[in-house]
């Protein structure tokens, strides 16, 4: 299987427009073109991990977290990233990262990938993103409307937040006059023609604009097709940073804890004191979430489950947030088996291998 077909899956379900500006999201090593026999789902792409990869006749590593970051300079081997690099390319294994653009998203993210270990239901995002929506308006002639407007919904477009094939449709009247030049669908060259036609709109993410446009200019049975794409001012419903949900039922504070800590398979909990009595609503952010301690509080959680906290941002909870610090890797080891997961649906019969490589560079003593 070519490279190209996994990488195009993998942003079906994190687009990397959505990867924060820092990141470094998308294929580090290797080209599209290559044929990938394995694929092993890793957190972290350290040497070990491309020693597994490489016994288990894998020569594709995906991995949460990007080993690069940053330019390098020089390859020398002197630290863990520049020997990944080296060993990647040198034994011919692609590395491909999603990062926070996997952070971003609701559905298949890595959020609710916890809120579902932790039992929380009717998510919503804690921080919504601005917009990256654009808006379509077309014109068809109104025998050829469904078939236009099928083509649009099959190449993305329509999607509003838990609804799809989401479009509007008005009639009116179009005028044009074709030149000696011409090939015109209706109307006679040099002929003034009006056609009774439908004004189409729909949204679609900006990622998905040119195979959207492109599947307007197929169907469409105009020689010349007349569109606009309007950019929406709407905050996005499905992407996003963290998400809040509530437990089936409402815990104690030690009970919750407990709970976390055997859900996520933590070795410890750091978490503040609150002076609320049980914990309903939760709010969650894998990785490092400190930026999201004031909207756990504004969304009304009782706790928040985080990772990164510093000793100061501890004081953000106001003593009226429970703020659970359970560790890095342990917020995101369950992304492992996210993607491992959604690629074995996607791709039955190939073998995708989850790492048994711990790649948690903190040791607890007790």
């Amino acid at each position: 299987m070519k490279l190209r077909k996994i990488t195009q899956l993998l942003t079906e379900i994190a687009p990397l427009s959505l990867q924060e500006s820092y990141d470094n999201a998308g294929l580090i090593v290797g080209k599209n073109n290559w044929e990938i026999s394995g694929i092993l789902v890793c957190l972290d792409a350290t040497e070990e991990v491309l020693d597994e990869a490489m016994e288990n006749n894998c020569n594709l590593v995906i991995a949460h977290h990007p080993i690069v970051f940053k330019g390098l300079k020089q390859f020398n081997g002197k630290n863990y990233v520049e020997r990944v690099v080296i060993k990647a390319i040198k034994n011919d294994i692609a590395i491909y990262a999603i990062h926070t653009n996997l952070d971003n998203v609701l559905h298949n993210g890595v959020n609710q990938k916890i809120a579902e270990k932790l039992g929380l239901s009717g998510l919503e995002i804690l921080q919504r993103r601005p917009s990256d929506l654009l808006k379509l308006v077309t014109y068809v002639p109104k025998d050829n409307l469904k078939e236009v407007r099928e083509a649009l919904f099959d190449a993305g477009g329509g999607h509003i937040g838990n609804y799809d094939k989401c479009s509007f449709s008005s009639m009116g009247t179009g005028t044009f006059r074709a030149g000696e030049n011409a090939d015109p669908h209706v109307g006679k060259k040099g002929n003034m023609h009006q056609e009774s036609e439908s004004r189409l709109e729909l949204v679609l993410p900006r990622h998905k604009q040119v195979s959207v446009v492109n599947a307007l200019l197929k169907a469409h049975p105009y020689e010349e097709v007349a569109y606009d794409l309007l950019e929406l001012q709407n905050k996005s419903t499905l992407t996003g940073a963290g998400v809040v949900g509530e437990l089936p039922e409402a815990l104690k504070k030690d009970d919750f804890l407990a709970h976390l800590k055997t859900s996520m398979q933590a070795h410890v909990v750091k978490y503040t004191h609150s002076e609320r009595d049980v914990i309903k609503r939760v709010a969650v952010c894998g990785g490092s979430g400190s930026f999201l301690i004031h909207a756990a509080r504004s969304s009304g959680a009782d706790a928040y489950v985080t990772s990164d906290i510093k000793y100061h941002e501890f004081f953000d909870g106001e003593n009226d947030l429970m703020i659970c610090d359970i560790g890095h890797y342990e917020s995101e080891q369950f992304t492992i088996e996210l993607l491992g997961d959604f690629l074995s649906e996607k791709i039955p019969n190939f073998a995708v291998i989850f790492t048994k490589t711990v790649t948690n560079p903190v040791r607890y003593f007790y």
